[in-house]
């Protein structure tokens, strides 16, 4: 099937990387002192999340995000939201391994088909976290959103990796990830095929049919190898 195209994207936070927010944070706190609980963690996505919802909405800046989801922990250690997000990067550059089936599926792909990454995290992370797995040179094409200053699935962030990439025919180029909004909504109405990632077997809503679903990154490389 991998002659049917000839660029596949890919989400990196949970598609191509395990992303433990939790076990950043807390080796992050662990350098203050803090010992990092759950419900410290809770208190944390709480006003994380609805902040990645306005990001992702074009509400507040990547900057704005960054700062706000520390700004009490800053006020409570006496350090500035920057120091505690940086740190934070690098905590979670250092903890970061590929998901099971990643390496694997890359390395089946490379050389055959263009390969790149469109992703809504932040630029420091994911050059530390492609240099730290030795996955620098896999990839064509590395487009963060906070460079580009739209958030999947706004179409102007799938616009610019389109016209980086050439300007290929949409038809033939996949975008493969984790969440049905961002990713797959995102890419659907971009004109991409699109592969949905469930390793959880959630249901989609009715309005978003993916070109094809995956429980696992082995099942789209057997797929993609046929």
């Amino acid at each position: 099937m991998l002659k049917n195209w000839d660029w596949i994207l890919f989400d990196a936070d949970d598609t191509l990387f395990h992303f433990d927010a939790r076990a950043g944070l807390t080796h992050l706190f662990q350098q203050y002192g803090v010992a990092f609980s759950a419900d410290d963690y809770s208190e944390y996505q709480a006003v994380n999340q609805p902040l990645w919802v306005d990001y992702q909405n074009g509400a507040i800046s990547a900057i704005q995000l960054q700062h706000r989801r520390f700004q009490s922990w800053a006020d409570r250690l006496k350090v500035t939201p920057h120091d505690l997000n940086s740190g934070f990067l690098r905590a979670m550059a250092e903890i970061c391994v590929p998901l099971e089936g990643a390496v694997s599926l890359l390395n089946s792909l490379r050389g055959r088909v263009k390969l790149g990454i469109i992703t809504n995290g932040f630029t420091a992370l994911q050059e530390i976290r492609l240099t730290h797995n030795g996955m620098l040179n896999t990839f064509d094409l590395l487009v963060v959103s906070e460079q580009v200053g739209y958030a999947k699935p706004h179409p102007a962030i799938f616009d610019y990796a389109l016209s980086q990439m050439g300007d290929p025919a949409r038809e033939r180029v996949m975008m493969v990830g984790d969440n049905p909004d961002s990713d797959i909504l995102g890419g659907i109405n971009s004109g991409l095929a699109t592969c949905w990632l469930n390793a959880h077997q959630r249901p989609l809503p009715a309005e978003i049919v993916p070109t094809l679903e995956v429980k696992t990154l082995r099942e789209l490389e057997v797929f993609l190898n046929a």
